[in-house]
């Protein structure tokens, strides 16, 4: 049975545009890591407040792998609200 990643954060105001080109580029990387397209979604209201949806995965401890390395790689980390961090869901049916 596959599994759901949701991945929620919050961008700092003053990066947005780099944290933008930061999650684009760490999609990309875990597209091309693990075929998984992943989406990006900014919260109604809440426009810094940014979830990464990706899903089916059927293989998880690749893909969360392939997801790490992505993240060091972009540099995504670098660009939160101070005190902040990713914090990742996983669900399934």
């Amino acid at each position: 049975m596959a599994w759901s990643y949701y991945i929620y954060y919050r961008v700092d105001a003053a990066h947005v545009e780099a944290c933008t080109v930061a999650a684009q580029k760490l999609l990309a990387a875990v597209k091309s890591g693990t075929g998984i397209s992943g989406r990006l979604l900014k919260k109604h209201n809440e426009p810094l407040l940014w979830m990464e949806i990706y899903e089916p995965v059927n293989e998880e401890a690749k893909f969360e792998w392939e997801l790490a390395e992505a993240v060091a790689a972009s540099g995504i980390n670098e660009l939160l609200q101070g005190g902040s961090a990713r914090h990742v869901e996983c669900f399934r049916e």
